[in-house]
C-alpha cells in the first residue's frame, strides 16, 4: 500500500513529423484506439493514479476533444511554444502547487507499456524511498536513445541524450526508457533550474537527474524486463510494427486460454476483446475495439467485428460478415456477406446470406436499432430498415425490404411477381443475327 497519492503527466504535444500526417501523432490508432488511449488506460489500470495531466501542443484541439470525450480523470495543459520535455512538464506546476505525492511522467506515444510494469515501477520507487526513479532498459544497439550514466559505485548520476554523447558514452547499453517516477515535493524545483545549453537548444527533462544528484537526493533506476514495452511510435512503419507486437501478444494469450486461432499471422484481435474457450477463429479475421465473444463460436474467414459486439456461445459468424455494436445471443448463425450494425439478435436465429441491417439515416445522422427476436430467420439478400423489430419465430422472405415491425410466427415478403418471357433470349439472338443461325 502506497503512502503517497499518484498523478501522471503525459507528454503529448509533439507533431510527429515523421508520421507524415496532419493527425497528431498520439491520435494515430491501433485497432481503432489512439496511442494516447493505450497510455492513459495503462496508467488508470494500475488503480494507483487519480488524475492525469496531458501536455498538448500540435493540433491541441483534436487531442483535447479526444480526452474530453473519453477520460473524465484527465486534464489537458497547453505547451506553446514547445521548448522541450523539461518545459512540457513544467507547464503542470501551477496545477500541483500543494501536491505532495508521486508524479509519473510518460510519453503518449508508447502504446505497448503495461499497467503491470507501471505499477511495479511505482512500487519500486516507493519501496526504495527514492526521490527520483528512472525506468531504464538494456539494448545491444542503443542508437537514438539517451544513455544512463553511472559513477564508479554504479550510482546513476546523469542521462545524456544521443546527440550530446561522447564516443565513450555512446557504447553504454543502458538507455533511458523515458518514464520517470518523481517525488514531486522534492523534485519540482528542478524545473526552475534546468538550462537549454545542449545540441537541440531545448529544456531536457533528463537534466532533472543531474540536478537531483547535485542536491544529494536519492536517484534510482528500474531496469525494464521487456524492452518491447517502451517501443515509441515515430513513423507509420513503427505504427505497423507496434500493431503486430500488440497483436502477437493478444493472439498468444487467447490461444493459451483455449481459443483456436487457425492462422495467427493473418488474424488481428484487439487486446480489449475477450473470447471464450473452444471458439475457432479462421484466417483473415479482424476484430477491433472492445468486444465479448463467447465459447464454442466459429468466426470467419474474412470476418470483421468492430467495437461494441457482444456475442454469445455457439454462434457462427460466416465469411465476409461485419458486426458492429450489436448483441447476438447463443446458437445464432450470421451467414456470409451480411452486415449487422446496432442490432439486438436473439438466440436460435438464422441470418441469411447478404442480410443487411440498414441502421444509418444519412440525413438525420441518426443510427437506429434492429431487433430480431428468438427463433426468427431472414432470407438471403434481406434489408431490415431500422428502427424495426422482427418478433419471435417470424420469417423474412429472400430479397425482402422490411420497413415495419413483423409479428411473431408470420412470414413477411416484399417481392415483385415473377414474370417469365418464353423464348425472349432466342428472339433477341435471331434479331441480332438478322435471322441467320
Amino acid at each position: 500500500m502506497l503512502n503517497k497519492k499518484v498523478k501522471s503527466i503525459i507528454l503529448a504535444a509533439g507533431k510527429g513529423t515523421r508520421m507524415k500526417s496532419d493527425q497528431p501523432k498520439v491520435l494515430h490508432t491501433i485497432f481503432n484506439k489512439p496511442l494516447l488511449g493505450y497510455v492513459i488506460d495503462a496508467i488508470n489500470n494500475t488503480e494507483l493514479a487519480d488524475e492525469n495531466f496531458v501536455i498538448v501542443g500540435h493540433e491541441s484541439e483534436k487531442v483535447e476533444n479526444y480526452i474530453k470525450n473519453n477520460y473524465s480523470d484527465s486534464k489537458c495543459i497547453l505547451q506553446m511554444p514547445q521548448l522541450g520535455t523539461g518545459d512540457a512538464v513544467s507547464k503542470a506546476i501551477p496545477y500541483l502547487k500543494e501536491f505532495d505525492g508521486y508524479i509519473i511522467v510518460i510519453c503518449g506515444d508508447t502504446p505497448l507499456i503495461t499497467s503491470e510494469t507501471i505499477k511495479n515501477f511505482i512500487e519500486f520507487h516507493d519501496n526504495n524511498h527514492a526521490d527520483l526513479t528512472i525506468m531504464s532498459a538494456i539494448f545491444d544497439n542503443p542508437k537514438n536513445y539517451g544513455r544512463i550514466i553511472r559513477d564508479k559505485n554504479k550510482k546513476v548520476i546523469a542521462i545524456v541524450e544521443e546527440k550530446d554523447t561522447t564516443p565513450e558514452q555512446k557504447i553504454i547499453k543502458e538507455i533511458n526508457a523515458g518514464i520517470y517516477c518523481i517525488n514531486w515535493k522534492k523534485i519540482r524545483n528542478a524545473f526552475n533550474n534546468i538550462e537549454n545549453n545542449n545540441a537541440q537548444g531545448e529544456y531536457y527533462l533528463t537534466d532533472i537527474v543531474k540536478w537531483a544528484v547535485q542536491e544529494n537526493l536519492i536517484v534510482q533506476s528500474y531496469i525494464l524486463e521487456n524492452n518491447e514495452e517502451i517501443f515509441g511510435i515515430n513513423s507509420k512503419v513503427q505504427l505497423a510494427q507496434a500493431t503486430k507486437i500488440l497483436n502477437r501478444k493478444q493472439v498468444t494469450k487467447l490461444m493459451e486460454e483455449g481459443v483456436q486461432i487457425i492462422d495467427p499471422d493473418t488474424t488481428f484481435i484487439s487486446p480489449e476483446t475477450t473470447i471464450g474457450a473452444d471458439t475457432i477463429i479462421l484466417p483473415n479475421v479482424y476484430i477491433s475495439g472492445k468486444n465479448i465473444i463467447g465459447e464454442k463460436c466459429k468466426i470467419g474467414p474474412f470476418a470483421h467485428i468492430r467495437d461494441g459486439a457482444v456475442i454469445g456461445n455457439n454462434v457462427r459468424i460466416g465469411n465476409f460478415v461485419e458486426i458492429k455494436k450489436s448483441v447476438i445471443k447463443d446458437n445464432t448463425n450470421v451467414s456470409h456477406l451480411s452486415y449487422i450494425g446496432d442490432a439486438q439478435i436473439g438466440s436460435h436465429v438464422n441470418i441469411g446470406a447478404g442480410t443487411i441491417t440498414a441502421n444509418y439515416n444519412p440525413i438525420t445522422k441518426i443510427k437506429s436499432k434492429t431487433i430480431i427476436k428468438d427463433g426468427a430467420n431472414t432470407g438471403s439478400n434481406s434489408v431490415l430498415v431500422a428502427p424495426v423489430t422482427v418478433n419471435e419465430n417470424a420469417s423474412i422472405g429472400a430479397g425482402s425490404i422490411i420497413t415495419k415491425d413483423i409479428e411473431a410466427y408470420s412470414l413477411a415478403i416484399t417481392r415483385s411477381p415473377l414474370k417469365v418471357f418464353s423464348n425472349w433470349v432466342k428472339k433477341k439472338i435471331e434479331e441480332f443475327s438478322g435471322g441467320n443461325k
